[in-house]
């Protein structure tokens, strides 16, 4: 019996992993966001040619056995430009993610769980973020911060916390009329346990879905932000602002901008096809 229970406690995270593994495209998506991954990671030991490296007696040009993407205006290597960038966007995506999923989830958490004027005040706050677009807020915030890579994480978050907050909020009006959390505060369980050790707990698996396709639009807003000269600063490679630089020459050197516009759809749909698998694997009515 004890070792049924054990199976059972485990049941719905083993059967998620089997159905996204049975996802081909989702499998596909996950091994090259785990490329993506150890070229960040490992960008200074795979990039073939430091990023910042220029060589005026090879600007322009076409992608070659020497440098298999081509070179930019300044010479440098466009295949390791887009390497390192994959570690600025990569990190972009996920703090900013990681911090709206934080402080949204948080809020989310207290409103639903309260109820009342509580929520109603949270939420109003949220509709008023939210009836602004989010590209257009990001756009707000990072103009009036300094651009940087902090400015630029602290900009896309907070345009983002109220999706996590409403998607954190419609799963514990769910999850708190459950008995077990009936019988917690029953036996006197402080509010904060409750929230922090059952209901956020069993929220996890639309914030992982919500995460996944809402880290391919942090890395997207990113790119636009750094193309519009409000995120990352030349000379870093991010792949927006590569992007920005190489406009002017986009009809006599399309490798310039070709590049790194195939890094960011490559990535952005891995991780829309990613989501959409996790979204098949953790919905509880597929399960067998």
């Amino acid at each position: 019996m004890l070792k049924r229970n054990k199976k059972t406690k485990k049941g719905f995270w083993h059967d998620a992993w089997y159905r996204l593994r049975k996802n081909k495209s989702a499998m596909f998506a996950l091994f090259i966001l785990g490329l993506l991954v150890i070229c960040a990671i490992f960008a200074d030991y795979i990039a073939p040619y430091p990023y910042s490296l220029q060589d005026y007696n090879h600007t322009f040009e076409f992608p070659s056995r020497k440098h298999l993407l081509g070179t930019d205006n300044f010479g440098r290597d466009i295949l390791s430009r887009i390497i390192h960038g994959s570690r600025i966007s990569l990190l972009v995506g996920f703090s900013s993610i990681t911090t709206a999923i934080i402080f949204g989830g948080l809020l989310g958490a207290v409103s639903g769980f309260y109820g009342g004027k509580v929520d109603n005040a949270l939420m109003r706050a949220m509709d008023i973020l939210m009836a602004i677009p989010g590209m257009l807020l990001a756009i707000s915030l990072a103009a009036a911060l300094k651009p940087g890579l902090t400015n630029l994480v602290i900009a896309i978050a907070i345009a983002d916390i109220p999706g996590y907050a409403r998607v954190v909020r419609a799963a514990v009006l769910t999850i708190k009329e459950q008995e077990y959390i009936e019988a917690s505060q029953c036996i006197g369980a402080s509010d904060g346990r409750i929230i922090f050790k059952h209901i956020l707990p069993n929220c996890l698996a639309p914030i992982i879905v919500q995460a996944t396709l809402g880290m391919a639009g942090a890395i997207l807003s990113a790119s636009a932000l750094s193309f519009l000269g409000l995120g990352i600063q030349p000379p870093t490679p991010e792949w927006g602002s590569m992007l920005s630089s190489a406009r002017q020459y986009i009809r006599s050197y399309w490798h310039m901008t070709a590049f790194p516009g195939l890094a960011i759809m490559i990535t952005i749909f891995a991780l829309n096809i990613l989501g959409d698998g996790l979204r098949d694997a953790l919905d509880p009515r597929l399960k067998n």
